[in-house]
């Protein structure tokens, strides 16, 4: 696949240590802290650099608890199920794993999810309705950005979100499996076959 580097983006998505078995109390995804090679190779074939965190607080409303446990509803306008508490502002789990970059060092960088009654997946939003922007897809316009690839965690949550939103903004939008880990096998294929569907291309690596 060929890049024109000028108009291309790479999109680290939550590559952070809560969604790897570094902190296997939240919501580990196997083999996520070994993704920083592969995005880091992906940022080589582009010009601008972006990327996402959970910043979640220790009170956010969705989290599970004894009688309430993950994947089950909670009510909320911009959450929908409950999921261990993951990736919060100031510890461990917040963290990007080793081998990426500082935040501060990417071109853009979007912490999300910090109001405890909203949990979005997708990095372009900061709600579930799709209302309010995170101001990364304004940056990649702004910046003559035509293509964008997309890798990180989880390839059926997060990364799916992303990189569709983005497919809907205009972006020819590269998912590389190499550089993203999810959850399970049903639901990354059902995510596969969704982004493909939209017209997202799809890859094993670059």
């Amino acid at each position: 696949m060929i890049f024109c580097k000028e108009s291309t983006a790479s999109f680290d998505v939550d590559v952070q240590k809560g969604f790897t078995p570094l902190c296997p109390g939240e919501l580990p995804v196997a083999g996520g802290e070994a993704l920083a090679e592969a995005l880091n190779r992906q940022a080589g074939l582009a010009r601008i650099r972006v990327g996402s965190k959970d910043a979640h607080p220790f009170n956010a409303i969705w989290k599970a608890e004894e009688g309430k446990p993950q994947f089950s509803r909670v009510s909320g306008r911009s959450v929908d199920v409950r999921w261990n508490l993951h990736c919060v502002s100031g510890t461990k789990g917040h963290q990007l794993i080793d081998g990426l970059p500082h935040p501060a060092d990417y071109d853009y960088f979007v912490q999300k999810g910090v109001e405890p009654d909203m949990h979005p997946y997708g990095a372009c939003y900061h709600d579930l309705e799709e209302r309010q922007s995170s101001g990364v897809i304004e940056y990649l316009k702004i910046n003559g950005i035509e293509t964008v690839i997309v890798g990180g965690l989880a390839t059926d949550y997060c990364v799916r979100t992303t990189a569709l939103q983005l497919c809907r903004a205009g972006f020819r939008v590269v998912v590389n499996l190499e550089a993203s880990r999810g959850i399970a096998p049903d639901t990354v294929n059902a995510a596969i076959d969704e982004m493909v569907e939209k017209g997202i291309a799809v890859v094993e690596s670059l």
